[in-house]
């Protein structure tokens, strides 16, 4: 089968194709034939180790000294059962399904072996694989934090980052949850953010929030604060009494099957819809994790996966 692999730890271009051979499911798994993934942040961190140089021994040891100990990067998929472990019988072969795995990596390629138990399910009926495939990591993780958040019908709710991946999601949850929503972006995704309803949008390039007179009971910091730091310094001042700022760097969310099917259900009734970017093929990997090494991507970068072998 056809698969990225990356090489060693560095810039986009570390990342090749290359024929692997293609994984045999083991009793309790679930070979996936992969239609579509996607290019996440979380990728782009591993390839480039792009962490702070206290925690880069550790990583090391963790994922591998000079490249990945599990080349083939990728967290999140949609694709189509292809191959069930003889004890599986929650799936069939040919179900259309989608899903995100934190712990294993593998996604860029054909094929992947998954454990039928694990954050995986039927993808919403309504949605192509590539929108299935764009929902998974942006979706899980602002649903963690929302109701982490505790948000609640009628609160002034602030998403500093509203149209990345956890951003776009995260400002559609929130509406959907009853609350009031301010969107802050930059002044090419106003018109995107105010979409998804939003129901005002703060252009960061030219304002600063915080100086606004609105104050919000919720500031979600939906970029990480190693990058909005900055930004946020002075976030204190914009909420109102008893007020909270919670940011995707506050914890570590481990999603569950659960989880996900709470996004299947909310993109079916057409409360969340996904938001893509741009698409790349397999092939041009490379260009798509430079797109988004660039930070400015709106929602999600994903990959289309072809399957003319199988070998």
């Amino acid at each position: 089968m056809k698969a990225i692999v990356c090489t060693r730890y560095g810039p986009p271009e570390f990342l090749q194709l290359k024929e692997v051979e293609t994984p045999t499911p083991t009793r309790n798994e679930v070979r996936i034939k992969i239609f579509a993934t996607a290019v996440t942040a979380s990728e782009s961190l591993v390839r480039g180790l792009k962490f702070p140089f206290r925690y880069r021994l550790l990583l090391r040891l963790l994922f591998g000294f000079k490249a990945p100990r599990r080349p083939i990067l990728g967290m999140v998929l949609a694709g189509e059962i292809d191959s069930l472990g003889r004890d599986v019988s929650a799936f069939k072969v040919g179900d259309p399904v989608f899903g995100m795995s934190q712990r294993v990596f593998g996604t860029y390629a054909q094929y992947i072996c998954w454990p039928a138990s694990g954050v995986l399910t039927m993808r919403p009926a309504n949605l192509t694989f590539e929108e299935a495939a764009a929902l998974p990591y942006g979706g899980l993780l602002a649903l963690y934090f929302v109701r982490r958040a505790d948000i609640m019908a009628g609160q002034r709710v602030l998403v500093y980052g509203a149209s990345g991946a956890i951003g776009t999601a995260a400002v559609q949850l929130i509406r959907h949850l009853g609350a009031q929503v301010t969107g802050v972006c930059s002044t090419a995704n106003l018109k995107l953010v105010e979409s998804l309803g939003a129901s005002a949008v703060v252009d960061y390039t030219r304002e600063d929030f915080t100086r606004r007179p609105e104050r919000y009971d919720i500031i979600f910091d939906a970029v990480g604060r190693r990058k909005s730091a900055r930004a946020l310094v002075d976030a204190q001042r914009a909420l109102t009494p008893g007020g909270k700022v919670t940011s995707v760097d506050d914890s570590y969310p481990r999603p569950v099957p659960a989880d996900l099917i709470v996004l299947k259900e909310l993109a079916e009734s057409g409360a969340l819809k996904p938001v893509i970017d741009r698409t790349y093929p397999l092939e041009e990997m490379v260009e798509a994790h430079r797109y988004v090494d660039g930070g400015h991507k709106k929602g999600n970068v994903v990959i289309t996966v072809g399957h003319q072998s199988k070998t």
